[in-house]
């Protein structure tokens, strides 16, 4: 089931008390309505009843769609530079939930799941919008390295983000994103056989992809971020 809790938060506006009801867990299979709406960008929005300043509670829940064979730790986008100590929590906790420390039962269902660890909603949305696709994320962010090979202006900084928002069976549309904020920067398209060259070379890019998924952190953004969990 989806658990929700009620939770004060000052507005980021007039500073006042909100009361709102946020998330702790997400079963998008029971609560389809919830996955839509992650995914149309409204989930947790809530408007200041003294100012009436919209805003959104930061992800911080499990997401769980059996259905399409996904388990996601959601985490607010400031967490990212302890990916590594989120990366551990996040094993531990699907453990015990669907993994070897789970019932029988629940490790029946757990085995057909990909566990993933996100920061932030734009990250979110876009494991569930390319598992939508077909897309390989890990072949996604190789795809995004490959992007900003090609494009030296692109504008990498701590908290932009590049985002896969849209796909036809030609295209595909990214955006360069503030993740804290969600405003969009720049919008772009490559060609999806660009996608499709990457995941048929899959001898070529088997170190880059060893290091996005050896563990649940599967984001370009850890190759950037010091020397990744060897040095841990």
């Amino acid at each position: 089931m989806s658990l929700f809790r009620s939770t004060n938060i000052s507005c980021p506006n007039c500073e006042e008390i909100v009361n709102m009801s946020g998330v702790g867990s997400v079963n998008a299979d029971r609560r389809p309505d919830l996955r839509d709406a992650i995914l149309q960008s409204r989930f947790q929005d809530e408007t200041c009843p003294h100012c009436q300043t919209s805003f959104r509670l930061a992800p911080e829940f499990n997401y769980l769609d059996v259905g399409h064979g996904q388990w996601i730790a959601a985490l607010p986008a400031a967490s990212v530079r302890d990916w590594i100590q989120f990366e551990d929590q996040t094993k531990d906790s699907f453990d015990l939930s669907y993994g070897s420390k789970a019932p029988k039962a629940a490790r029946d269902i757990g085995v057909d799941l990909a566990v993933r660890l996100t920061f932030g909603w734009p990250a979110l949305r876009e494991k569930i919008f390319a598992n939508d696709r077909g897309i390989d994320d890990a072949v996604l962010e190789m795809l995004k390295l490959e992007m900003i090979r090609r494009v030296p202006s692109a504008p990498l900084a701590e908290g932009i983000e590049l985002r896969l928002v849209g796909a036809t069976d030609e295209d595909l549309t990214f955006v360069w994103i503030d993740a804290e904020s969600e405003e969009v920067l720049e919008t772009l398209q490559v060609r999806r056989t660009l996608l499709d060259a990457i995941a048929e070379n899959a001898e070529g890019w088997k170190s880059i992809r060893d290091q996005l998924t050896d563990g649940p952190f599967v984001d370009m953004q850890k190759l950037f971020m010091g020397e990744g969990r060897a040095a841990a």
